[in-house]
């Protein structure tokens, strides 16, 4: 049989198959040898003579993986940032955008507490900018009925940075779909184990994982020559340039120095490249 891993705990996998019914499974000991352990959402092959003592013979390649939380072939990241208590940092959200799309992963933008700034302005600009480099934005005075449509057919993962509001998030998104899983969360035997664990729930025909994640913000796979084809618009104009391989520091008939004092790439968003790349060069990466 074939299906997808909702949970993780105490050496026991919990999988939902392709019949709709949920195994409680183990992993063969290839796996512990071989120290790549199976992670909620993979996908896998199992058998089993009944849904408690099924085995799990092999796991599918996976697109990507993420470490906090840790869930495989994630389709989607929900980047939660606040505009106050923590205050809006452009640094911050580049940072997460940058890593998100490294895995391979879509991006979402959402804006926390718009309802505490007293200057409208100041999100109207960020929203703009955002929404002009097509990355999909939303703001929390907003209705939840359309970020909910984005859910189908994915796997999401819910992230930021500590006091932004990814948790209130979640509840919000979880509220009755958590209710409708109880059967669901109730055979996989929550209430028992006071460790947090990570779990795959329905939400509008699509997968949301119910623990908020916040991944290490270290560019430790990413290297100098990579980090422009992680800021949209750097990667749109940088083939412009007159040298290949052009940093865009301080080489001669850069296109990217150009569009920026054309105000054709925010100056922000650029000094936030420059930033990233002396990080990568720090760690020896360069």
């Amino acid at each position: 049989m074939k299906g997808r891993i909702f949970k993780a705990l105490s050496g026991f996998y919990y999988i939902k198959a392709e019949n709709n019914k949920l195994y409680q499974t183990r992993a063969r000991g290839k796996f512990r040898k071989s120290k790549f352990s199976p992670l909620v959402g993979d996908i896998v092959e199992f058998e089993s003579e009944n849904d408690k003592e099924g085995i799990i013979k092999n796991i599918q390649k996976r697109k990507n993986q993420l470490q906090r939380p840790t869930v495989a072939n994630v389709d989607q990241v929900i980047i939660v940032t606040s505009m106050v208590e923590p205050n809006f940092s452009s640094s911050l959200l580049d940072k997460f955008l940058v890593m998100v799309e490294s895995l391979n992963i879509t991006p979402v933008i959402y804006i926390s507490k718009v309802d505490l700034v007293t200057n409208k302005n100041e999100i109207e600009k960020i929203v703009k900018l955002y929404s002009s480099l097509n990355y999909k934005v939303f703001l929390s005075n907003s209705t939840k009925d359309e970020l909910k449509k984005i859910f189908k057919n994915k796997l999401t993962v819910v992230m930021g940075q500590s006091g932004a509001g990814k948790s209130t998030l979640l509840n919000e998104l979880l509220g009755k779909e958590k209710l409708e899983v109880g059967e669901i969360s109730k055979a996989l035997g929550r209430g028992r184990h006071t460790t947090r664990h990570t779990e795959l729930l329905e939400v509008n025909e699509g997968l949301l994982a119910d623990t908020p994640g916040f991944s290490a913000l270290e560019f430790q796979n990413i290297t100098a020559q990579e980090l422009s084809n992680y800021f949209r618009e750097i990667k749109n104009k940088k083939s412009n340039c007159k040298f290949r391989g052009c940093l865009h520091l301080h080489e001669p008939k850069c296109a990217i120095k150009e569009a920026v004092q054309n105000k054709e790439i925010d100056e922000e968003r650029y000094q936030n490249y420059l930033q990233f790349l002396e990080e990568i060069k720090n760690n020896s990466q360069y």
